[in-house]
């Protein structure tokens, strides 16, 4: 695997930001210690994304990404996304629409990766947990996988509310397509939905608030996994459950 700092501008910022991407290698005859599972065509891809206190850095440095992804050949892709809760922030930046919209244009135009929904996955943990549920929900034609780890499933709670006035202005007016439990409800009876997948740890302060979507999901007609085991809201959790996501939607890479 390669991995690349990739600087780019982007419209929707109006600047210049930054992505990591781990891109298959496909000769790598000498390397020690890895099974190479790159295969040929174009790549299937994984959009990762961090969460409220960290950077496009932190699933590389803080999680063993680059070699779990080897094992199944396919590109991640790892865009900075601040404290926006991949929102389009009031009187900031347009993060989801970067990363929602104009990120995967990109990566496409730079890299040797698939264009089919099916072939695209985003994924995250906290904020990024949830911003990877809501953009999955919301461009089931771009990504057909969503998954979300220790994620912020409810953002409505009180919890939330300083860091969000950063995001939403003042009045902190959350609307319905912000919200998991009415975006699930709202896109319920689409042509196209995504399959989702939401593990979190049993002792994690988020842990109810992800039950109560979990419920939410029952409800409905949506191809959804929930996983739960004991753990915290820490990078032992994530590094560990990353790789559970990865078979998920992957898994059938493998030769």
């Amino acid at each position: 695997m390669a991995f690349i700092q990739l600087h780019l501008f982007s419209n929707a910022l109006g600047m210049q930001t930054q992505v990591g991407v781990i891109i298959p290698q496909k000769d790598t005859v000498g390397e020690i210690g890895l099974d190479n599972g790159v295969q040929s065509g174009k790549y299937k891809t994984l959009y990762l994304l961090h969460g409220l206190s960290d950077d496009q850095t932190i699933w590389h440095r803080r999680t063993s990404i680059e070699r779990y992804a080897t094992e199944y050949g396919i590109c991640v892709v790892m865009p900075f996304g601040g404290r926006s809760f991949y929102m389009n922030e009031k009187n900031g930046d347009q993060y989801y629409t970067y990363i929602a919209k104009e990120l995967p244009a990109r990566i496409s135009e730079f890299f040797n990766v698939s264009n089919k929904r099916e072939d695209r996955g985003i994924a995250g943990n906290s904020m990024g947990g949830y911003g990877a549920l809501k953009i999955a929900l919301k461009e089931s034609n771009v990504f057909g996988m969503g998954a979300g780890l220790s994620s912020v499933a409810d953002i409505r709670l009180q919890r939330f509310e300083q860091h969000l006035k950063n995001v939403l202005g003042e009045e902190n007016y959350i609307s319905d397509d912000e919200d998991l439990f009415a975006l699930a409800t709202k896109h319920n009876n689409a042509e196209v939905k995504p399959r989702l997948f939401m593990s979190c740890g049993t002792e994690d302060f988020l842990y109810q608030d992800n039950v109560r979507l979990k419920e939410h999901f029952k409800t409905l007609d949506y191809d959804y996994t929930y996983e739960e085991h004991p753990g915290v809201h820490c990078w032992e959790y994530w590094d560990e459950h990353i790789q559970r996501v990865l078979k998920w939607m992957f898994g059938n890479n493998v030769q």
